[in-house]
């Protein structure tokens, strides 16, 4: 049976079945550790930062050192996402899944052994290759099992994960750092205990029923389906095959059929993260001279407002569709940078104002960078693709972090706002023209090379762009 023939078989108006209690207690439990893995990755980036003046201090690190050791676990999640993508494709997602956390264990707890410089940076470059590669298998996993009518909820969620392991790691470093009987590398070390407890529950997860169907195992695949998946899922299931892009991992990526989705969700996950960092990295003098002195409190201020937004996108996705998540809060955030650039000088008031709106536009659009990987590429090379998309963003945190940070050095706060404004426009204009509506369609649509153009099984209109050529 082909893709098209399985979906004209499913009904266009069928009212959704509900989940039976089993399956709906797999798909929480799947999400949640997931959500771990996102968890963790904010933990270890938040943590890091808060103590590096007392790893500074204690190693007499030289500027080149801090910032590799600032930068040693976004290099390994460039690193990771397509080495995990790759290896997910080929040996399997469920081996991948728990390996990864294994490493990131190891990673973890030799934080409290560390003792130069040398060893930090390498312990941390492993950590991130881990959770790079976990971002590239627990995405994927997760948006093959998930109905047509939840997969876009379930997935933004991991994007509140990530934010609240951040801020979480951000308010216990400080607290602890405040205090002369804590070393840092009990701070960093921090991360083995809810590495340890998200590893535990990873145990026993089977493996995706559309990579095994994808490998022509159809009997395993088959069985498992109707063990955790709804109906309408299985019957999606069931006309799948392998589309051609089997076998052929990161070429098939610039393939005709998909160049345009690697395009697309390459730059719009670096035109949502740049200027982040970016603000990250400047917000917090401007919040000072606002009267916020300890910085804690203007980091929970934009970050609080930030993890709200993340939990719009996660109640209205479903409901209002992908593109109106993705495509305005592009503009809403280039208007409040352009504000901040122009007219910086005139009130503290007008710029804390506008850092908000700018958090809260940018992180609605930013949930959706863990939905359109795991959605527009085929299962035979989704994690490749989730993990292309993985580094190409640390390429956007990067430059957000260490390069726009030199050009408010060199060049002035104005140039700086308007530079990170101009990425928020081209981030907007690319997702006008490339973003699909995947609200409600079969996994199968989602990712069809002609973009998915069929109407969803809920009645609602066809994708209004092609996504692919």
């Amino acid at each position: 049976m082909t893709q098209s023939t399985a979906r004209s078989a499913l009904p266009a108006h069928r009212p959704p079945v509900p989940l039976p209690p089993a399956k709906r207690r797999f798909l929480v439990k799947l999400s949640t550790v997931i959500a771990g893995g996102m968890f963790i990755d904010g933990f270890i980036l938040g943590g890091i930062g808060i103590v590096m003046p007392a790893i500074s201090k204690d190693l007499n690190l030289s500027a080149t050192w801090e910032g590799l050791i600032g930068a040693s676990a976004l290099i390994g999640i460039f690193l990771g996402g397509p080495l995990g993508g790759y290896l997910a494709d080929r040996v399997g997602r469920r081996p991948m899944f728990t390996a990864t956390l294994i490493m990131f264990l190891v990673g973890s707890a030799a934080q409290f052994f560390v003792t130069d410089a040398l060893q930090l940076f390498l312990v941390r470059t492993v950590m991130g290759l881990a959770i790079g590669a976990d971002y590239a298998i627990g995405w994927p996993l997760l948006a093959e099992f998930s109905p047509a009518r939840l997969r876009g909820k379930l997935l933004a969620f991991q994007e509140v994960a990530w934010y609240v392991g951040y801020l979480l790691a951000y308010a216990v470093g400080y607290a602890l750092a405040v205090s002369t009987t804590v070393n840092w590398n009990i701070v960093l070390g921090l991360s083995t205990v809810p590495t340890l407890i998200v590893l535990l529950l990873r145990l026993g997860t089977p493996e995706s029923p559309r990579w095994l169907m994808s490998k022509g195992r159809t009997e395993e695949a088959t069985r498992l389906a109707a063990e955790f998946m709804d109906e309408d899922d299985q019957r999606d299931l069931a006309g799948q095959s392998p589309d051609g892009a089997d076998g052929k991992g990161f070429r098939a990526l610039f393939s005709r059929d998909y160049r345009k989705a690697t395009i697309f969700c390459s730059i719009f996950w670096i035109c949502n993260v740049t200027p982040y960092f970016a603000i990250g990295a400047f917000a917090p003098i401007v919040l000072e001279e606002f009267g916020m002195k300890d910085g804690l409190s203007g980091a929970f201020l934009l970050n609080g407002v930030v993890v709200a937004g993340a939990i719009i996108s996660v109640l209205l996705i479903e409901r209002v569709g992908r593109r109106k998540l993705a495509v305005p809060p592009f503009w809403v955030s280039a208007a409040a940078l352009i504000v901040v650039g122009v007219w910086a000088d005139l009130s503290p008031l007008l710029v804390v104002a506008c850092f908000l709106v700018f958090s809260l536009a940018n992180a609605i659009s930013t949930a959706l960078t863990g939905v359109y990987p795991g959605e527009v590429f085929p299962t035979e090379i989704r994690g490749a693709g989730v993990g292309f998309a993985t580094a190409a963003s640390r390429v956007g945190a990067a430059a957000g972090t260490f390069l726009l940070p030199v050009v408010m050095s060199d060049f002035g706060v104005a140039v700086t706002m308007l530079c990170a404004a101009a990425i928020s426009l081209i981030g907007g204009v690319v997702s006008h023209f490339l973003a699909p509506e995947t609200k409600g369609l079969q996994l199968s649509e989602a990712s069809a090379p002609d973009g998915g153009g069929a109407a969803p099984a809920t009645g609602t209109a066809p994708n209004p762009v092609s996504l692919r050529g």
